[in-house]
């Protein structure tokens, strides 16, 4: 039998059911009974049946694709999200349609029919353009990573853990004053609460502080410029002085180093840097950076495993809609390297 293509009608006959309980076992297998799918299963196997994916597709309109929609992949951690994403294929065998988000909602709306349009069974969102609110009005499973999620389920780092963590390195490190860069980002961000940590731990422990909003750009050359700038306005206020930086990415972070090295040849006593995202380049780094882990693969594989819980549950013949959105947060791990003591 495995030399042709094994049909409904072989399996029926080799099993004693009809073509209609074959089919109920492919499209709804709750309808069956578990020693009859036990059954179907064991004969799939003694068949050495092949399974014709766009047949399925054709017959019950699911795809096993999730769309995904990051930001872009030159700052490091969306990469790396997205390669720990794509990794969870070996685990739930669902495949994946990406789009590279440009920051204009029009052109991401489009991207989302788009995906519709290919019949995705559930959608991951790392790009901050869309609200959450209009996400779940496509009647779509939806995780998001690192965004505003009032009514979508998440998966978030613990960021204000993060940036405590980050902060008191710095302050154990003896600076004279500490510096956070970030961008302007608003409050119902989980990222905001990287600010919010550095000013806590600054104002509980009455350190010398300032924290520097801006845009870096999005390219390499932009955002070396914007970080040399701001590296000559610290060199010219604060000469003399041990400067702390906490920095909101790895990308950034490893920028900066790369600008204070080809000045000095080394990193400077009067500098120590931490980043956060703890993505390859910290590791990478000509001076291995110090950072607060996100746990990307960690995340990747909670994201993936909440969303296939949502589209499971559709599948059955009486799905049980989440009263309420579910958000887990992963938890931080410090990675001490060389840029601080």
């Amino acid at each position: 039998m495995g030399k042709k293509n094994v049909t409904f009608d072989d399996i029926a006959k080799y099993t004693n059911f009809s073509k209609t309980t074959i089919s109920r076992y492919f499209n709804n297998p709750d309808s069956l009974t578990l020693e009859n799918q036990q059954i179907i299963s064991n004969a799939l196997e003694a068949l050495n049946y092949k399974e014709n994916k766009v047949a399925r597709i054709l017959a019950n309109g699911k795809t096993e694709f999730v769309g995904i929609i990051i930001p872009d992949l030159y700052m490091h951690y969306y990469a790396q999200m997205l390669s720990e994403i794509l990794a969870t294929y070996e685990k739930f065998g669902y495949k994946f349609l990406v789009f590279e988000g440009n920051r204009d909602k029009s052109i991401e709306q489009q991207y989302i029919q788009e995906l519709l349009a290919y019949k995705i069974e559930g959608l991951i969102v790392l790009s901050h353009t869309i609200s959450s609110q209009e996400l779940a009005s496509y009647n779509i499973p939806t995780v998001t990573i690192e965004r505003e999620d009032q009514y979508t389920c998440s998966v978030n780092t613990d960021n204000y853990m993060g940036a405590v963590q980050a902060t008191s390195l710095l302050f154990k490190n003896n600076c004279d004053i500490l510096f956070h860069l970030n961008q302007q980002v608003s409050k119902t961000t989980p990222g905001y609460q990287r600010i919010q940590g550095f000013l806590d731990i600054c104002q509980e422990h009455n350190l010398p502080h300032k924290l520097i909003l801006t845009s870096f750009g999005r390219t390499y050359e932009e955002n070396e410029k914007r970080l040399g700038k701001i590296l000559q306005e610290m060199e010219e206020g604060y000469q003399g002085k041990k400067k702390g930086i906490f920095v909101s990415n790895d990308t950034h972070a490893n920028i900066l180093l790369n600008l204070l090295i080809r000045k000095y040849g080394r990193l400077p006593e009067e500098y120590r840097i931490v980043g956060f995202d703890d993505s390859p380049i910290a590791t990478s780094a000509i001076i291995p950076i110090s950072t607060v882990g996100q746990q990307i693969e960690k995340i990747a594989f909670q994201a993936m495993e909440l969303l296939v819980m949502q589209m499971n549950e559709r599948k059955k013949r009486r799905p049980a809609p989440l009263k309420e959105p579910i958000h887990q947060v992963v938890t931080p791990v410090l990675r001490r390297r060389n840029t601080t003591d």
